[in-house]
């Protein structure tokens, strides 16, 4: 079995793990699209010809350029703000706000790295205004993830990023694609419903909109697959999907203590 390449990006709902799994039921074609890119794992980790990565956050799709571009010296750059002085609490905050402020591309994309690495879980959240505004970690010594971002400089040849609405995305599919859609999940409970991302807010009509999509696209001949959390809900929501295959995994879940459940995903098969 080929090792797989991990993320250089820590990312909450990753699927770096699941890889194998989904990468059995992908269908083959010439190119993946992926409307919700996140820390492309899944790009990562499989062997299309071509690849159309998408996602909303411009932050996130600024910075997978840069990489694809620059290469060595970039990463040199991102290293720089990975130091004993930059790993503390005055220092994370006042990053943390040129961050949120700063207008030059290069520096903002080399801040996104530094607070992913930093900030608490790896999460990635925004307020209503759009700025980061995720707590430090505490990390003793965060990891700089330099042969991750070399792998992923080499493999990002193949790709076109875009930032874009994953409809308009999806749309652009011919017969030959293949589309593979990692939505921010469906809600287990009140305590983990988390759907805002990058002042976009993913909830129950944009879960419907995505399954409607497929559903319209499947009856042009193009292939898509969905992740989600296996509940009642989505089960529903999937209802028109050819197939319907499960597996379990474990997951932080619930702001309130952050434990670690096993959780039923599902792949939905269009």
């Amino acid at each position: 079995m080929t090792e797989r390449i991990r993320p250089f990006l820590k990312w909450a709902g990753g699927k770096f793990k699941l890889c194998d799994w989904i990468n059995s039921h992908l269908p083959s074609g010439p190119r993946l699209i992926e409307p919700f890119v996140g820390a492309a794992a899944v790009f990562l980790n499989t062997t299309f010809d071509r690849y159309l990565l998408n996602d909303c956050n411009p932050d996130l799709i600024n910075l997978y350029q840069l990489l694809q571009e620059e290469g060595a010296p970039f990463i040199q750059y991102c290293r720089t703000f990975f130091t004993k002085k930059n790993n503390t609490e005055k220092r994370y905050y006042l990053l943390r706000e040129q961050f949120n402020h700063t207008q030059n591309v290069s520096e903002k994309s080399a801040l996104f790295l530094y607070l992913n690495r930093h900030c608490f879980n790896g999460l990635c959240r925004y307020n209503s205004s759009g700025h980061f505004n995720v707590p430090i970690g505490q990390y003793e010594k965060p990891y700089f993830p330099h042969d991750e971002m070399l792998a992923f400089h080499r493999k990002a040849q193949q790709a076109i990023f875009t930032c874009s609405d994953f409809s308009s995305v999806m749309r652009e599919a011919s017969q030959e694609d293949v589309i593979y859609c990692d939505p921010p999940y469906y809600p287990l409970d009140d305590s983990a419903n988390f759907t805002r991302y990058h002042s976009y807010d993913f909830a129950l009509d944009k879960q419907t909109l995505l399954a409607q999509l497929c559903v319209e696209l499947q009856k042009q001949g193009v292939r898509s697959v969905i992740s989600n959390h296996a509940i009642p809900q989505t089960r529903k929501l999937y209802k028109h999907a050819k197939k319907l295959v499960f597996c379990d995994v474990m997951r932080n879940i619930s702001a309130k203590g952050l434990y670690r459940v096993p959780v039923k995903e599902l792949l939905a098969l269009y």
